[in-house]
C-alpha cells in the first residue's frame, strides 16, 4: 500500500503539473491584481507568490516539499538553504500545505471539515445500494425468466444509464418549487435553521440530503444488483446446489443458506471501488446541489490551479481505495474457507 500511494502522489503531482495556467497568475487576478497599474507591484507579487510555495523551484524539489517531512522553502530546513523557521512538514508528517487562495487555511482541516459531509453521504448511499441490490437480485434469481426477472432486468438497465448529472437536474426540477414543492434542492440547511430546535434542525438536513443521496445510490443499486443475479447464476450451476436440492430443500432455502454466502465474492471485489467512487466521485452531486464536500472542493481547487488542495483529496481518496482493497481482499477469506493467506 505504501509505494502505491507514493506512486499516486508522484503521478497526480506531475499531472497538476501539465495543466495549462499559473497559479501564480489566477490568483493576482482573484486578488484584483490585474486592474493594478502599477506593473512593477504586480511583478513583484506573482514573484513573491512563486517563491512562497516554490513555483518557481524545479518540480523534484516541489515534490520532496509536499512529501516532507523537511520543509524545503525559503522559511524551511537549514541543511537545505532555509532559515529554519519552519523545518519540518509534508504529507509524511500528517500536513498536506495551505490553500493558494486562503495562506490562513490547512488544507488539512478543511479536508476533514468536508469529509463530514461527503463521507457519511458515501456511506449511506453504499449501505442503501447493498441493501436493495442483494433482495433484488436474490428474488430475480428465484424467479428467474418470469415477468418480475424481466422488469427488474429492463429497471436496472434504465437505470444504470442515466447519467447523474441529467437525473440531479430532473430531481430537482420535479421535487422543487418549481413543479412539486416537496423538497428542498440546494444546499445543506435551511437559510433559517439556526432558528430551528433540535428534532426540526435535523429533519431539515435530512430533507436536504434526500435528493443528492438518490442521486449517488441509484447507480450503484443498478450495478450491484446485477453482479448479485449473476453471481448467484453461477453458483446455482454448482454441484454441491444440485446434491441440495436432490435431498429434497426448497429452493429458497437452496439459495438463502448454501448459494448465497458463495456468491458474494464479486460484490466484495465492487465495494472496494464503489466507496472510494462514491467519495472522490461525488463533484457532480455536490456541484449541482450546492453541498460543502470533498467534491465540491476539488472541483474549486482544479479551476483555481490550487495544486495542494488537490493532491490533498487525491492523497485521501488513494488511502481509501487502499483500504477498501485491503478490508476486501480480508473478507475474502471469511467468505471462503478454502482461501488462507500464509
Amino acid at each position: 500500500m505504501i509505494p502505491t500511494l507514493l506512486g499516486i502522489t508522484v503521478l497526480t503531482f506531475c499531472v497538476m503539473q501539465l495543466v495549462p495556467g499559473d497559479p501564480a497568475d489566477i490568483h493576482m487576478a482573484a486578488e484584483g491584481g490585474e486592474a493594478t497599474p502599477d506593473m512593477g507591484n504586480i511583478q513583484q507579487g506573482l514573484a513573491q507568490f512563486r517563491r512562497e510555495y516554490l513555483l518557481d523551484q524545479p518540480i523534484w524539489r516541489q515534490y520532496l516539499h509536499y512529501l516532507g517531512p523537511f520543509d524545503l522553502s525559503a522559511s524551511g530546513h537549514r541543511w537545505f538553504g532555509g532559515t529554519g523557521e519552519n523545518s519540518y512538514g509534508g504529507l509524511l508528517l500528517g500536513d498536506l500545505g495551505r490553500e493558494f487562495g486562503r495562506p490562513h487555511v490547512q488544507i488539512r482541516d478543511e479536508l476533514l471539515r468536508r469529509m463530514k459531509v461527503t463521507v457519511p453521504l458515501a456511506f449511506t448511499s453504499l449501505f442503501l445500494s447493498y441493501a436493495l441490490a442483494l433482495p433484488l437480485g436474490i428474488v430475480s434469481v428465484m424467479r428467474r425468466g418470469g415477468p418480475f426477472d424481466t422488469g427488474a432486468g429492463v429497471l436496472v438497465f434504465l437505470l444504470y444509464s442515466v447519467p447523474a448529472f441529467w437525473a440531479a437536474l430532473m430531481l430537482q426540477l420535479i421535487f422543487g418549487a418549481h413543479w412539486l414543492d416537496l423538497l428542498p434542492i440546494v444546499g445543506l440547511a435551511d437559510k433559517n435553521a439556526a432558528d430551528f430546535g433540535q428534532m426540526e434542525r435535523g429533519w431539515d438536513v435530512l430533507k436536504h440530503l434526500i435528493l443528492p443521496i438518490v442521486v449517488l445510490t441509484y447507480g450503484g443499486f443498478a450495478y450491484l444488483s446485477r453482479h448479485m443475479r449473476s453471481g448467484l447464476l453461477d453458483v446455482i450451476r454448482e454441484n454441491y446446489i444440485r446434491t441440495a436440492r436432490a435431498k429434497g430443500l426448497s429452493e429458497r432455502t437452496v439459495i438463502l443458506k448454501h448459494a448465497l454466502r458463495n456468491s458474494l465474492g464479486p460484490l466484495l471485489t465492487l465495494f472496494a471501488t464503489i466507496l472510494p467512487a462514491l467519495i472522490g466521485g461525488s463533484v457532480i452531486v455536490e456541484f449541482i446541489f450546492d453541498l460543502p464536500g470533498v467534491g465540491s472542493y476539488a472541483f474549486d481547487a482544479v479551476s483555481n490551479r490550487d495544486y495542494f488542495i488537490v493532491m490533498g483529496v487525491t492523497t485521501f481518496s488513494a488511502v481509501v481505495t487502499l483500504v477498501c482493497i485491503l478490508v476486501t481482499d480480508l473478507a475474502y477469506a471469511w467468505l471462503d474457507p478454502r482461501i488462507r493467506y500464509d
